[in-house]
Parts: C-alpha cells; sequence; structure tokens
C-alpha cells in the first residue's frame, strides 16, 4: 500500500487477492483440506458517515489530511468550499510546503495545511466530471493566496 492509494484503490486490490484466496479456499474445501475456523467477535457496526464529517479540516496536518481524502474515495468524497462553490478533493499528494490552513501556495494547487502541505492532483466541482488538477485550473481560476475553508 501507498500514500496515493485511496480507499477504492485498495478495494479493488483486495478484491483480486480476496478472489485468488477464495479460489484456493473452495479448492480445499472440497478435498476436504480446509482450515475451519470460528468467524473472530468483536464486530461493531459503523455508522454511516456524515457530510460533515467528509469536510476538509485544513487545520489538521498535511499526512491527516491526506488519509482523510483517499479514505472517503470514492464515497462519499471529502469537500471544501471555495466560496459558494463545493470542490471535491479526490486525490492529492504530500508537498513540500507550508503556509496558513486552507490557503493555496502556488498556481499548482498546493494547499497549505495545519502542519505542511498537500498538492491536489484530481478534484471535482459539484454537478461535473472529475478531473486533473492541470485540467481544473485551465478552466478556473483559483490564484495563490486563496483559501478553501
Amino acid at each position: 500500500l501507498t500514500d496515493d492509494m485511496t480507499a477504492g484503490d485498495v478495494h479493488d486490490l483486495l478484491a483480486r487477492e480476496g478472489a485468488t484466496l477464495m479460489a484456493g479456499a473452495l479448492e480445499n474445501l472440497a478435498h476436504g483440506a480446509a482450515n475451519k475456523q470460528p468467524q473472530r467477535e468483536g464486530a461493531t457496526y459503523a455508522k454511516k458517515i456524515s457530510p460533515e464529517e467528509a469536510r476538509i479540516d485544513w487545520t489538521h496536518p498535511a499526512r491527516d489530511v491526506l488519509r482523510h481524502l483517499h479514505g472517503l474515495n470514492p464515497a462519499p468524497g471529502a469537500w471544501t468550499l471555495l466560496g459558494e462553490t463545493r470542490l471535491k478533493i479526490l486525490r492529492v499528494r504530500l508537498a513540500d510546503a507550508s503556509g496558513e490552513p486552507g490557503v493555496v501556495l502556488d498556481e499548482r494547487l498546493t494547499i497549505a495545511c495545519g502542519s505542511g502541505a498537500i498538492s491536489v492532483t484530481e478534484l471535482q466541482r459539484a454537478g461535473r466530471e472529475a478531473q486533473t488538477a492541470d485540467a481544473f485550473l485551465r478552466g478556473f481560476e483559483l490564484p495563490k493566496g486563496t483559501r478553501l475553508v
């Protein structure tokens, strides 16, 4: 697993790995060689993530923001506001920069966090398709110093 993997990426990886393991387990079961074990106890209920929980808190350290964003991708998706425009931030990488949390630091969409910064690589405006940061910036101005909340 790597920092650039989202929950969706991990899901797809584990689905492939799980299929291989399941085929082996079924083969063992068919030949009477399955190692049967009771399911572990301690499963807990996970409540639905609220829209407010998906909102990005730029005061957190950059690594925590990265994990929050990638953990909520593809659904429900982490978001922030640019004025009245909701931006869903889909993929980021850690950046070697710093500044006031939530402030755009450069023309490449690097955003300051509580400590460190992230560089946005993929995002989506409400009602639009997901796009790379480069494609987004060709059609939407987001100058240095802009604050996201």
